[in-house]
């Protein structure tokens, strides 16, 4: 079929009736199928369940070095889970503090005591240094957003480009202006477009030279190991970068378990310089004694290592592709050379973004729900839930069976095809 732009407007008209029929019969069949969020299937946090079994009431419930994991203490995680998470972030393990099962939870406990006690010994708190921003590459992840919004930040939208946020703004605003304090990333295979930051992009990050001492990069590398096709993204180690510039007191780095064992019983950490580090210890102790270390223990004893995390994802890979492949192949096949939608391919993630023709996202989301498919909300990609083009929809493939996801697929194909004739249409007549 030719693209959109070039039917006469006749011809669209009639196409769209049938559409309308095609939306009719879709909509008679009383579909509830969800893909708004990026969670496991089933299939996927069964692969963990051996974990459970790690573990007993004979076992000596203790450390390497003889801790008993039941009992009070060791703030920053046993020894062993923050040698593992050292492995994931490419940190060393004294740089490491070992959480609860959030990595959320921890990116909003930096930006709480950033808030209420500064970043550091002889750093003012950012809550009395007055209007306070924060820089959003967009699109973006939608939780970051939110806990920036809590605190009021002025959220500053910064572009995604193929290899990265646009560094030419990030580094006038963070040079320029000193009220800019932190700027959110997921670096490799980025939510939700699925970009891996360049090795350039990446350095940039580590030279930065912010106008403000107290300026953080908040460095949520959630998806570190998740490949999902043969040709994986690499994504150079920011930590040592900042080292060689001497700027490792600037960085936060973030990642979880939480899509490699269970979402909601997984394990997080953080890292940053051991000044940052001491700082952070000096709150945390007086708002945890110590996280669940039962569970840190028993993710060391079913990893074991940084090769049993790779293993597992791949278990997760053979899952997860054939996901990705049935959406994007439906997209390819419905609408590729119609002019109406383009769409990301990542090499590995959770997600990957779907730009429709300007203006209709929030009209294809709301055909999708009436058709009985729920997708991510317009606009939840950005700053304040607000796209400016109304064009990026953010498309989880994961969760669904491979036979729900084609039904999805298919009402996502004829919802994203229904708007743009609608549009077309509309403008035709004006």
């Amino acid at each position: 079929m030719a693209s959109f732009s070039s039917i006469p407007a006749r011809e669209l008209a009639a196409y769209k009736k049938e559409l309308d029929a095609q939306y009719a019969a879709v909509k008679a069949q009383g579909l509830k199928l969800d893909m708004s969020r990026g969670k496991p299937s089933a299939d996927q946090l069964d692969l963990s369940l051996g974990m459970m079994d790690c573990l007993t009431s004979s076992d000596l419930m203790k450390t390497s070095a003889g801790d008993d994991v039941r009992n009070y203490g060791m703030l920053e995680g046993i020894p062993e889970a923050r040698e593992l998470f050292a492995g994931l972030l490419g940190v060393r393990p004294s740089e490491v503090i070992v959480g609860g099962n959030s990595s959320l939870n921890l990116m909003y406990d930096c930006v709480a005591r950033a808030m209420q006690f500064g970043t550091a010994p002889n750093e003012a708190p950012w809550n009395r240094q007055g209007k306070l921003k924060f820089l959003c590459p967009v699109p973006g992840y939608d939780r970051h957003f939110g806990i920036t919004e809590t605190f009021g930040f002025e959220m500053i939208n910064i572009p995604m480009t193929p290899t990265g946020p646009d560094m030419d703004m990030v580094e006038k605003l963070v040079s320029s202006d000193p009220s800019v304090k932190g700027i959110w990333c997921v670096p490799k295979y980025s939510n939700p477009d699925g970009i891996t930051y360049s090795d350039e992009t990446v350095r940039r990050f580590a030279a930065l030279k912010p106008a403000a001492r107290d300026f953080r990069i908040f460095w949520d590398n959630a998806y570190c190991i998740h490949d999902i096709t043969d040709t994986p993204d690499t994504l150079l180690n920011i930590m040592d970068e900042c080292r060689k510039q001497g700027t490792e007191d600037m960085l936060y780095l973030f990642v979880s378990t939480s899509k490699i064992s269970f979402s909601g019983a997984g394990v997080a950490a953080m890292a940053m310089s051991e000044r940052n580090l001491a700082w952070a210890k000096k709150f945390l102790s007086m708002q945890i004694i110590s996280y669940d270390k039962v569970n840190q223990l028993r993710h060391v004893r079913f990893f074991k290592d940084l090769d049993g995390f790779k293993a597992q994802m791949e278990k997760h890979r053979a899952l997860i592709k054939p996901r990705f492949e049935l959406v994007l192949g439906m997209l390819e096949k419905e609408l590729g050379g119609l002019g109406i939608a383009e769409w990301t391919r990542p090499n590995g993630g959770y997600f990957f973004s779907l730009n429709v023709m300007p203006g209709c996202a929030k009209r294809v989301v709301a055909l999708c729900k009436e058709a009985g498919v729920t997708l991510t909300g317009a606009g939840a990609s950005f700053p304040y839930g607000y796209d400016p083009a109304d064009s990026n929809i953010r498309i989880a493939p994961t969760y669904p069976s491979l036979e729900d996801l084609k039904k999805a697929s298919e009402v996502l194909c004829l919802s994203v095809k229904l708007a743009a004739a609608e549009k077309l249409l509309a403008e035709q007549a004006a």
